[in-house]
């Protein structure tokens, strides 16, 4: 949601940045709304005054044995019409939220522009890409190949982006997740949380999926939603609440079945798992102190980076643009996986600073020491990492020439000690 006093001082400086969002100015509209509000308010308020003192006009009226039916009739008037300034006033503020709640992040200053992928600005790499003495396959012609993923058992059951894992497969998502969330646990100070899969309206607005993106979700006959990420129940932990300053930053992460429609993804990444209805992720959620959300992101960064550097897998990191990022982002890096089998770099973790956005969808404030008032934390998410996407880096990047895949070091306590992945017998 959007600071409507941050409008009404500077709408020159908002409608600005939605055109480097690619979005039409909005600030007439708002402000037009915004003036209308605040006078049919205003007239209640007076409507309000001048009320009580037509009563005590009447109450002197009665005191004296006058005639006090003129003034009588004025008070009902004055109710009727004080009424209706007030359902006005209810009716621009709906309109007027709604109109913000469907508007998008404003990108910070250091955000590149541009419209698409194609301007995300790489700021560094990590790794060398293996050199194959073998032309290197996709993950999908791995498993398959190792009798170990199966799309076809899948679609009979639930359709298209699904899969089953079998054996060593299944064992490494596993360990995967495991160790993921060990490491960000033990070694980032992070809180490890066992949210709920299902959410209300509330959490999903809190966060910015609804109203807009409510298509891209699979909603449940009781009226509650499947997550698309732990994003949403990790940030709404903190929903309503007024925090200490001194608690800030808290951190929590959590592994998660996610669940997506992929309504506008039709005819993109349709084999194999890049991109499925259900999959498993670590989520990081920190929520922060303003002055330090840009030195929180960074963290939150690294900490997705070192998951890759521990398994062994190059990488890089771009800065999105401000036509690809997210929603509630005002800032996001991207961390793409080397995919040998692609022979390209596949997003596998975003991590993006929201400012006070979602903050105030949820009204998630903190006491700041020596203030009166409060102030809206700042949120920050990141997948560190989604691990259906870890898992294909890791078979495309360790396998080998006879179709098996090495498991890599930093996975062989959480996979009792099995070194290579093979075709079942």
């Amino acid at each position: 949601m959007h600071d409507l006093k941050a409008i009404r001082d500077n709408p020159e400086a908002f409608d600005a940045a939605l055109r480097r969002r690619g979005q039409a100015p909005l600030s007439p509209t708002v402000l037009a709304l915004d003036a209308e509000r605040r006078a049919e308010m205003t007239r209640a308020q007076e409507l309000q005054a001048e009320r009580n003192k037509l009563s005590k006009e009447i109450g002197a009226l009665k005191a004296r044995g006058e005639d006090a039916s003129a003034a009588m009739t004025n008070v009902s008037a004055s109710k009727d019409e004080q009424a209706r300034a007030e359902a006005t006033a209810g009716e621009r503020e709906r309109e007027l939220n709604e109109l913000l709640a469907a508007v998008p992040n404003l990108p910070a200053d250091d955000v590149p522009d541009g419209a698409d992928e194609n301007a995300n600005v790489e700021i560094r790499r990590w790794g060398e890409p293996r050199s194959f003495p073998f032309k290197p396959k996709e993950h999908f012609e791995i498993g398959e190949a190792l009798g170990q993923m199966d799309f076809d058992r899948a679609a009979k059951m639930s359709g298209a982006r699904f899969v089953v894992l079998f054996d060593g497969l299944a064992r490494l998502e596993r360990a995967l997740g495991a160790f993921m969330i060990d490491l960000h646990v033990r070694s980032s100070g992070y809180r490890e949380v066992l949210p709920p899969y299902l959410v209300r309206d509330s959490a999903l607005f809190g966060t910015g999926q609804l109203p807009k993106f409510g298509e891209d979700l699979f909603r449940t006959t009781t009226d509650h939603w499947l997550i698309p990420t732990a994003e949403v129940p990790l940030t709404n932990l903190v929903a309503g609440d007024i925090l200490d300053e001194d608690k800030l930053p808290l951190r929590f992460a959590g592994l998660t079945p996610c669940f997506r429609a992929e309504a506008g993804a039709a005819g993109k990444d349709t084999r194999g798992m890049i991109r499925q209805h259900q999959f498993e992720k670590v989520e990081l959620v920190s929520i922060a102190h303003p002055d330090k959300s840009d030195e929180e992101h960074e963290r939150m960064t690294a900490c997705a980076e070192d998951v890759l550097k521990r398994l062994r897998l190059p990488y890089r990191v771009v800065t999105l643009c401000t036509g690809d990022m997210g929603f509630s982002a005002r800032k996001t890096y991207d961390i793409e996986v080397w995919l040998p089998g692609q022979g390209r770099y596949r997003e596998i973790s975003s991590c993006s600073n929201c400012g006070d956005f979602q903050a105030r969808r949820m009204n998630a404030r903190f006491k700041a020491k020596g203030e009166k008032g409060t102030r809206f934390v700042h949120t920050l998410n990141g997948s560190a990492l989604a691990v259906g996407r870890t898992l294909i880096a890791v078979l495309e990047n360790y396998q080998e020439a006879d179709g098996s895949v090495r498991v890599p070091d930093a996975l062989k306590s959480y996979m009792g000690g099995v070194e290579v992945i093979e075709r079942a017998s």
